[in-house]
Parts: C-alpha cells; sequence; structure tokens
C-alpha cells in the first residue's frame, strides 16, 4: 500500500530552500535516460506526487513517449530524520501530463514560490506521478502499491 507520509512532504515542500530538489528519471521514445532536477516536486495526495513542468525540453517529450519515472531524493544533513537508509529515497511511478483546468490548477498552488517564479506567465504544465513503489538506496522496499 502507498501512503506517502507528512515527513516526505515536508522534504519536498523544503527541498528546493535546502538546496536538496529532487532528480526525476525519465527515459525517451528511443530508450535514452535522462535525469533533471525538479525544484518543484510536492506530494499532491497520499498515492500522487505533483511538479511543474516549465521548460517544455526532454522531460515533457519523454512524458509524451514513456509514462514511467523515478524520483530520487537524498538530503545528508537531514539523515537523523529520514527513516531510510542514506537519508534518501527513490519513488518510482507512472507520470501524466494533466489536462483539467482544476488539477492543473492544484498542481499549480503545491509548487512553490521560487519555481512559479520562474513561470510568471504559467506556460508550463502539471504533472502527476501515481506512484507505485518507494525505496531505501539499498532496494528495500519500503512501500508498494500491490501489498
Amino acid at each position: 500500500m502507498i501512503k506517502l507520509t507528512p515527513l516526505m512532504r515536508e522534504l519536498f515542500d523544503t527541498a528546493l530552500a535546502e538546496g536538496h530538489e529532487a532528480l526525476l528519471g525519465s527515459v525517451s521514445a528511443d530508450g535514452q535516460p535522462q535525469i533533471s532536477p525538479k525544484g518543484s516536486i510536492a506530494v499532491f495526495d497520499d498515492t500522487t506526487l505533483s511538479f511543474w513542468e516549465r521548460s517544455h525540453r526532454s522531460t515533457e517529450h519523454n512524458l509524451k513517449a514513456n509514462s514511467r519515472v523515478v524520483v530520487y531524493y537524498r538530503n545528508a544533513a537531514r539523515m537523523k530524520e529520514i527513516p531510510y537508509g542514506g537519508g534518501a529515497f527513490r519513488i518510482y511511478g507512472t507520470a501524466r501530463i494533466v489536462t483539467d483546468p482544476a488539477t492543473t490548477a492544484k498542481v499549480w498552488e503545491k509548487t512553490n514560490e521560487t519555481e512559479q517564479s520562474r513561470d510568471k506567465d504559467k506556460t508550463g504544465v502539471g504533472v502527476l506521478i501515481d506512484v507505485d513503489r518507494v525505496e531505501e538506496l539499498s532496494g528495500k522496499v519500503v512501500m508498494d502499491k500491490n501489498s
């Protein structure tokens, strides 16, 4: 069962300000992996992450071709607070670009002010990630939607 924790919510909410923005891994249509820092990743609800995709570059193109993604978060300074080995975790899931205006507005609301200021005209798109699995760096499964 997936139930993203209040600590995960806090870690993502403060990640950019603390200099530990999450990394998003995606894959292109021809199978090339790519990783990008995403300062706007947030916990959308208990089973879903969100982010604001403002660059309209490789991540957006990759998501249209292959919806499978991984989010990597690590903050060594807060290692004692994070109950997973190494002060880090990976979240695997399926991403989708939001088309519904109400959901897009909610993704924007969950986007931190720094990232919002980088897209004042709101030309970006909202993205939701349905979480399938959360793992420690060792590969130990912390949460799985099928269990």
